[in-house]
């Protein structure tokens, strides 16, 4: 599997951080400490495309709406069709909670 070639002691460590994490606050604070500001917004970008692709919009809506380039909408693309299952994970845990 893909995800074997990321494991590591390092990112362990950063997802035991991430995961201990209780609120919205804590992550404000986690992430502005540890990323640059672009790279938070490509992150929140990223699943922002991948949450309107499994909705079926278009590239070109999505391009207008998120404003990212065809490239990075192709990359969450095959991450969605041949990737780890990552985002399908998070988006249906995300539909589930939005429900509540």
């Amino acid at each position: 599997m893909q995800i074997d070639k990321l494991r590591g002691e390092q990112l362990d460590q950063l997802f035991d951080a991430v995961l201990s994490l209780d609120t919205r606050e804590e992550c404000y604070q986690f992430f502005d400490d540890i990323a640059t500001m672009s790279e938070i917004q490509s992150l929140s970008q990223r699943l922002q495309v991948a949450k309107m692709l499994t909705e079926g919009k278009t590239y070109s809506a999505i391009e207008q709406e998120t404003k990212a380039s065809t490239a990075t909408i192709s990359r969450v693309r095959r991450c969605i069709n041949y990737g780890s299952d990552g985002y399908n994970l998070v988006l249906g845990r995300l539909d589930v909670n939005d429900e509540d």
